[in-house]
């Protein structure tokens, strides 16, 4: 079978020496190296046993040969665990090309490289482990692939940021912490805080100068809390961030900034936060010193839970209920019902973002919702999706049952504008486009501002 491998100057595999080499499907279970195989089970199988969509000149090399070595030697690689038999091997180099079967330990099977004549090594497809720096050499493999730019820029922030751009250069590491450089969150944030007051005006029929201040008051307190919270969020993730490819570049783990300093950075924008709070009804500021729980215990979630994203949703949409409590001084059915709107929809946008990390997180074992969900990331998205829909309408109803029909039907065009921007989203989605995964989770801001302008209607019919 590998006979052909012969002209071309590569080491033989004899057939008859591997165990189960018939077996070319990686999809049927040994229960000899069941840990082993399971790493071939999950998504991420593609994109370790196959990296030539990485290196162009692999794949020209190999159709230059007529040869697909990764898809012939996965069988052999996924038999690597099994001790019970030596791997018996052909030498590295010869001088006439023919097989000399030479027994190694299964460890050693992953340090052999097949060369050409010109003794190159030959380009084939393998599973990228740490590199053995007294067998390879530093610069054959390196674990910071995916380095920061020398800027410090965060990988995932957006391109052309202010921070990058104008912030001073001192203040860049904390802005880059409080993720400054990337808005979004702030929007998050801040939005449940408007779908909140604009319901309480329309169910008191009132606007006072006091909400224009609680609209700036909430923006001001959402980028401070934001900030606080994705700080308090890097100090604890500090070791997870460094092993994920995504977040490594992040200030704390890529040494830009020293845990002492997050804390101190951290205290001082919830201590600003608070000060705005203060100005607040008696109420609100009870609320929102309430609000520091879910905060305080959603980066540890991921530890303990596969639904790391409802307190996520928790924390996110606490300014649902400190809005309207500000604005009326009470909480009722409707900003309970946002509320729970609201997590329906974290689950929705965060969940679309969890699935980035997902090949990452099952590597470190950290949980979330694009794990447990799996394939089946689309019926669920769809079922958070038309909970939001739903709740977000029954808010509506009870913030506007005592107002003309009229006005109810255009305050209710707020939440079915949202649910088609939401199904939009979920048309696009495809988990293994990290690009545009990132551009749906964004895209939830504008989503989110849909229903305000219905909101402003309603209120002057």
């Amino acid at each position: 079978m590998f006979g052909g491998f012969d002209s071309m100057g590569l080491q033989f595999i004899l057939p008859d020496t591997v165990r189960g080499l018939r077996e070319f499907g990686l999809h049927r279970y040994d229960p000899r190296s069941p840990k082993f195989d399971r790493l071939f089970h999950n998504k991420g199988r593609a994109f370790l046993a196959d990296r030539r969509k990485d290196q162009p000149q692999v794949r020209r090399q190999l159709q230059i040969a007529g040869l697909h070595l990764t898809d012939q030697h996965a069988p052999l690689i996924a038999r690597l665990f099994d001790d019970s038999i030596p791997f018996a091997i052909a030498a590295v180099e010869q001088g006439n090309h023919v097989a000399r079967p030479q027994p190694h330990h299964p460890e050693q099977v992953m340090r052999l490289i097949t060369v050409q004549r010109n003794r190159l090594p030959y380009p084939q497809g393998v599973i990228y482990i740490k590199p053995d720096l007294g067998c390879h050499k530093a610069d054959h493999m390196t674990q910071n692939s995916q380095t920061p730019e020398p800027a410090g820029t965060v990988a995932d922030a957006v391109a052309g940021n202010w921070v990058d751009r104008f912030a001073p250069v001192q203040t860049r590491p904390y802005l880059r912490l409080s993720r400054a450089d990337r808005p979004i969150g702030t929007w998050l944030l801040y939005l449940p805080c408007l779908w909140a007051l604009a319901l309480a005006v329309l169910a008191t029929g009132t606007f006072t100068p006091f909400a224009v201040w609680i609209i700036a008051g909430c923006g001001i307190g959402a980028f401070l809390m934001r900030g606080a919270g994705c700080t308090w969020n890097d100090i604890t993730d500090r070791d997870i961030d460094g092993s994920v490819a995504r977040t490594r570049s992040r200030p704390i783990p890529s040494g830009q900034v020293s845990v002492k300093g997050a804390v101190v950075w951290m205290a001082s924008q919830a201590l600003v936060a608070f000060v705005i709070l203060l100005t607040f009804p008696p109420f609100a500021i009870a609320l929102g010193i309430l609000a520091l729980l879910p905060v305080a215990i959603y980066p540890f979630a991921k530890r303990f839970t596969w639904w790391p994203q409802v307190f996520l949703g928790l924390a996110f949409n606490w300014g649902a209920l400190l809005a309207w409590a500000a604005y009326t001084g009470s909480i009722g059915a409707a900003p309970v019902l946002l509320y729970l709107a609201g997590i329906a929809w974290t689950l929705f946008y965060d969940t679309v973002y969890a699935y980035q990390d997902a090949e990452d997180d099952a590597l470190i074992g950290v949980k979330s919702t694009a794990r447990l969900f799996g394939s089946d990331a689309r019926w669920w998205l769809r079922l958070f999706l038309t909970l939001t829909v739903i709740l977000f309408g029954a808010a509506v109803v009870f913030a506007t049952y005592d107002r003309s029909i009229l006005s109810l039907l255009i305050a209710l065009g707020g939440p079915w504008a949202l649910g088609w921007h939401l199904t939009w989203q979920l048309q696009r989605f495809d988990a293994d486009d990290n690009d545009r995964l990132i551009h749906i989770f964004r895209s939830n801001r504008d989503a989110g501002l849909i229903p305000l302008p219905f909101f402003a209607l309603a209120y002057l019919l």
